[in-house]
């Protein structure tokens, strides 16, 4: 069975979420950030990086968010959460994963780090301004994209709404303006999924 490593309200939660949405099976360990279990020996033993989320499947471990998600969606194919591999639609999917991964998630991580995550000595405080403007242009670009489709591919929910959506949570959280009715529009689509309820208190209860 397929088990998670995680801790609630991190990017952990995509997993957890398209878990539910696929009706697959999984076990959920809570790994203590606040007390720094993520640190300890035991953990850094399966991932050196010491970061959430982390997934262990019969094969081995896998890390990173966006390979877990797409290793998880292509478990089921039938789902169709995520296109074949020599498909238009594939390279379009990967090309909004990335952009969501490297360009609209990291401004957001990069506030996150010099407001609280870094050590004080490491922070700077001209980071965050910065940063703020970076995730601010990200958002043009995710709203031309998006345009006026319910999804970020179309149609239909794919697995690349989880990591997406969930970026979009996490700049409400910390209190990033978005003023882009077509991304509004989207954030509250996606936060009525009863698979993100579900995972929620999956996380919660664990």
């Amino acid at each position: 069975m397929l088990k998670v490593y995680g801790y609630p309200n991190t990017r952990s939660v995509r997993i957890t979420w398209l878990l539910e949405e696929l009706a697959l099976p999984y076990t959920y360990e809570r790994v203590d950030m606040q007390h720094g279990q993520h640190r300890s020996e035991a953990f850094l033993s399966k991932n050196p990086a010491g970061r959430i989320p982390l997934l262990e499947t019969e094969h081995g471990l896998i890390s990173e968010s966006g390979a877990i998600i797409n290793y998880l969606a292509s478990l089921k194919p039938d789902a169709e959460l995520i296109p074949s591999l020599s498909s238009y639609r594939r390279a379009i999917y990967d090309q909004w994963l990335f952009f969501t991964l490297t360009e609209l998630e990291q401004p957001l991580w990069s506030i996150a780090k010099h407001t609280f995550a870094l050590p004080k000595e490491q922070r700077c405080e001209a980071v965050i301004a910065s940063a703020q403007w970076e995730f601010q242009r990200a958002l043009k670009v995710l709203a031309q994209g998006l345009g006026d489709k319910p999804y970020m591919l179309g149609d239909r929910f794919t697995a690349l709404d989880v990591p997406l959506a969930h970026t979009l949570f996490w700049a409400m959280a910390a209190k990033q303006p978005i003023e882009q009715a077509n991304i509004n529009d989207y954030i509250g689509r996606m936060a009525v999924r009863p698979a993100l309820s579900a995972a929620r208190e999956r996380e919660q209860q664990s």
